[in-house]
C-alpha cells in the first residue's frame, strides 16, 4: 500500500494534539523499506516525522520499538526517536515523533579520524546497555549458539530458492560450522546500523572530520545478539583506515574487550545481507526484486575470492599497525618512568666458567675492585686509602704464606704482599665499600658451653648431640626454633675443640634425635 504525503500529514495531525502541518515532504520508499515516511513542519516551526508500516510484520516491529525509544532516551548521550503520538492503520500503528537534528552519513565516504572514532564510540555505548533494558521493551534475545543456528536456518531457506550460487552456500556453511568463530558475548545491538540511520552534525561543512554524531534512527530491529551485526555495513563500505578508526574508538569505549572474530563475522553478515533481502522478496512475491537480488549474489560469487585476498592484506596491515602502536606506547611509558632499555650490555666480555666468581669484581676486568676499608679492630683509624689494593694484598699474601708455611706450621703468622708478618687471628676483617650491595650486622659473641652437663635423657626439653665417635660431652642446643641436629667438629682424638659456633637457648619441642 502506498500512501501520499498529504495522507501521512493527516495521520500525524490526528495522532498529536496541536500539530497543525504547514508543509509536508514525502520520502521515496525503496524496495526493501518497511515503512512509509514523511517530514512535516507545523505552525510553531517544529519539525516532525511520521512513519507508517507497509505490512503487519513491520507494524509489530514499530509497536515494540515505541517503548524502547522512551527507555533509550534516558540512557544514551545521542538522540533517539521518542514517540509523541500514534494512530491506528490497517497494518498496525503509525507513529509521530520530533525530527532529530543532523544529516545521514555515507559510510563509503567516511574519513578516518575523529568522526569515524565517534561512530565507533556511539556504537559501543549502544552495546554497553543493560540487557534488562531490551527485555523490558520486549525485544528478542539470542545467545551465540541460537544466533548461529538462526543464520544456518536462513541459509537453508535461501538454498531452497535456487537463487544462491553453490560456492557461496558452501563458503557460508563452512563459516557457520566453525564453532570457534562464534564465541562471543551477546549484547544489546541496533540491528540496522547503516549510514542513513546515523545522523551527524558538522561545525565546518567543508571539513568532514569536524562532524559529531547527534542521533541514531530506526531501532525496529533492535535485539540482544551478535555485536558484529552492527558492523556489517561498515566493513563492507568503509575504507580500511576509516574502519580502523571506528574499531579503535569502539574498543576504547566498550566495557568488554571485543572478541577476535568480530570483523570476520561482520563481513559474513554483510555478505548474507542479500540473502535476507532475497527471502523477504520471495515471501512478498516480488519477482522483479528477486531477480535483482539473484544477480547481486552472482556478482558477489565472482568477486568473493578477490575480496578475501584484499581483506587478508587489510587484516595483516591492521595487526602490524597495532603492534607498532603497542611498542610506541610501551616505549613512551618507559620514558615517562625514567627507564630506558640499553643498546647493549655494559659488560660484553666472554664469561669463563673456570674462573671463580667474585661479587666485588669490576664488570669487564674480572679483578677485585678496590675501595676504602672501614674502621675496625685491625684498623681503628681507617688508614687504608681508596685504591691501594688492600683486598688484593691480603688475599695474595695469605695464599703465599699458606704455601710457604706448609701443613705443619699451623698457628704461625702469614705474610702479606710486603713481607710483613700478620698475626693469626680468628676475627674476620669486614671490608665496607660504598658500592657494595651487602650489609653486615654486628657480630655477637657466643656464650661458653657448659661441659659439666651430662644429662642424656631424651625426654628432657633439650636436644643433645654427641661427637661422631660417641665420646665427649653432648652439645646442648636450647635456642628457640633450633634444629634437633647440630653437627660438631672433632679432631678425631675425642678432645673437643673450642666451639665458637655453638649457641645455647631453649627448645620448644620435647625429645630429640641423636647422631
Amino acid at each position: 500500500m502506498t500512501r501520499s504525503p498529504l495522507f501521512l500529514a493527516a495521520l500525524a495531525s490526528s495522532a498529536v494534539p496541536g500539530l497543525d502541518p504547514v508543509t509536508v515532504e514525502g520520502v521515496r520508499r525503496g524496495p526493501d523499506d518497511l515503512f512509509e515516511v514523511a517530514y512535516l513542519r507545523d505552525t510553531q516551526d517544529r519539525r516532525w516525522v511520521v512513519r507508517a508500516p507497509v505490512s503487519q510484520a513491520a507494524g509489530a516491529m514499530l509497536e515494540d520499538v515505541t517503548t524502547l525509544g522512551t527507555l533509550l532516551s534516558r540512557r544514551l548521550d545521542v538522540a533517539v526517536p521518542t514517540v509523541r503520538g500514534q494512530v491506528v492503520v490497517p497494518e498496525g500503528r503509525a507513529v509521530v515523533y520530533l525530527r532529530l537534528p543532523g544529516r545521514p552519513l555515507d559510510f563509503s565516504a567516511l574519513p578516518p579520524g575523529p568522526l569515524a572514532g565517534e561512530v565507533g564510540r556511539t556504537l559501543a555505548r549502544v552495546h554497553n546497555l543493560d540487557h534488562l533494558l531490551y527485555d523490558e521493551a520486549g525485544r528478542p534475545a539470542y545467545d551465540a549458539e541460537a544466533h548461529r543456528r538462526r543464520q544456518l536456518s536462513e541459509l537453508d531457506r535461501a538454498a531452497a530458492t535456487g537463487h544462491v550460487p553453490t560456492a557461496l552456500l558452501n563458503r557460508w556453511e563452512d563459516l557457520l560450522e566453525d564453532v570457534s568463530l562464534w564465541r562471543f558475548a551477546p549484547c544489546p545491538i541496533h540491528g540496522s546500523f547503516t549510514g542513513e540511520n546515523v545522523l551527524a552534525g558538522f561545525s565546518d561543512d567543508a571539513d568532514a572530520s569536524s562532524g559529531t554524531v547527534h542521533g541514531v534512527l530506526a531501532w525496529e530491529e533492535a535485539r540482544v545478539g551478535d555485536p558484529a551485526d552492527d558492523f556489517a555495513e561498515l566493513v563492507t563500505l568503509a575504507s580500511p583506515d576509516a574502519l580502523d578508526s571506528v574499531l579503535e574508538g569502539y574498543a576504547h569505549e566498550r566495557h568488554e574487550r571485543p572478541d577476535a572474530g568480530l570483523v570476520r563475522r561482520a563481513r559474513l553478515a554483510g555478505e548474507m545481507a542479500s540473502v535476507r533481502l532475497l527471502l523477504r522478496a520471495v515471501s512478498a512475491g516480488d519477482v522483479h526484486r528477486v531477480d535483482d537480488l539473484a544477480e547481486q549474489l552472482r556478482e558477489l560469487d565472482e568477486t568473493i575470492e578477490a575480496d578475501d585476498r584484499r581483506h587478508a592484506d587489510e587484516d595483516a596491515a591492521r595487526e602490524e599497525r597495532r603492534r607498532a602502536e603497542r611498542a610506541e606506547a610501551f616505549a613512551a611509558a618507559e620514558a615517562a618512568a625514567g627507564r630506558s632499555r640499553p643498546e647493549s650490555l655494559p659488560d660484553d666480555a666472554p664469561w669463563d666458567a673456570t674462573v671463580p666468581h667474585d661479587p666485588f669484581a669490576s664488570p669487564s676486568t674480572g679483578t677485585v675492585a678496590t675501595g676504602a676499608v672501614a674502621q675496625g679492630p685491625d684498623d681503628p683509624d681507617g688508614v687504608a686509602a681508596e685504591g691501594d689494593g688492600v683486598v688484593n694484598g691480603v688475599v695474595d699474601g695469605a695464599v703465599e704464606a699458606a704455601t710457604a708455611a706448609g701443613p705443619g706450621d699451623e698457628g704461625e703468622g702469614v705474610g702479606d704482599r710486603t713481607g710483613a708478618a700478620v698475626p693469626h687471628t680468628d676475627e674476620v676483617a669486614v671490608v665496607d665499600r660504598d658500592d657494595s650491595p651487602f650489609e653486615i650486622d654486628e657480630a655477637e659473641a657466643l656464650p661458653p658451653v657448659d661441659d659439666t652437663n651430662t644429662d642424656t635423657d631424651t625426654d628432657t626439653d633439650t636436644a643433645e648431640v654427641r661427637d661422631a665417635d660417641g665420646t665427649g660431652d653432648p652439645v646442648v642446643d636450647e635456642h628457640e626454633g633450633a634444629s634437633d641436629f647440630v653437627p660438631v667438629r672433632t679432631d678425631g682424638s675425642g678432645d673437643r675443640p673450642a666451639r665458637t659456633g655453638a649457641v645455647r637457648g631453649t627448645k620448644k619441642n620435647r625429645g630429640g634425635r641423636r647422631r
